[in-house]
């Protein structure tokens, strides 16, 4: 498995391509750090998408439960790596000055390029 860092500069444009190619994706959100051990904070639930804002001072992670939008902020974000296998992005970690570093993992890793881009309900339409 192969790692590689993002540079702060690229975090958005990053971001962007990255939610657009993973978006409805099945994700686990996991917290760790000194202070809390390892956290599961979300399991199995689609992607909406992760942006930074202009400043790279916040993360965001849109997920969807039930219907409703949930986020889990990663605050003052000095790290992003994208871990890879096999040429499909499998993670992404978030390590942040004030400690803790968050981690998105696809529970099935697979290439853009071997999905046809569309959930069920628009496979449908």
């Amino acid at each position: 498995m192969a790692t590689r860092d993002i540079p702060r500069e690229s975090w958005k444009e990053f971001f962007d391509g990255f939610s657009r190619r993973h978006q409805g994706w099945l994700v686990d959100v996991e917290v760790l750090g000194a202070d809390i051990g390892a956290q599961l904070e979300a399991e199995d639930l689609p992607l909406e998408g992760i942006s930074a804002d202009h400043q790279n001072k916040d993360i965001s992670i849109a997920l969807l439960r039930d219907g409703k939008v949930i986020e889990h902020f990663v605050t003052k974000p000095e790290r992003v790596r994208v871990e890879e296998e096999g040429g499909a992005e499998v993670a992404i970690e978030i390590d942040s000055s004030s400690g803790p570093t968050t981690i998105v993992t696809f529970r099935a890793a697979a290439s853009p390029e071997e999905v046809d881009g569309l959930l069920p309900e628009q496979a449908r339409k």
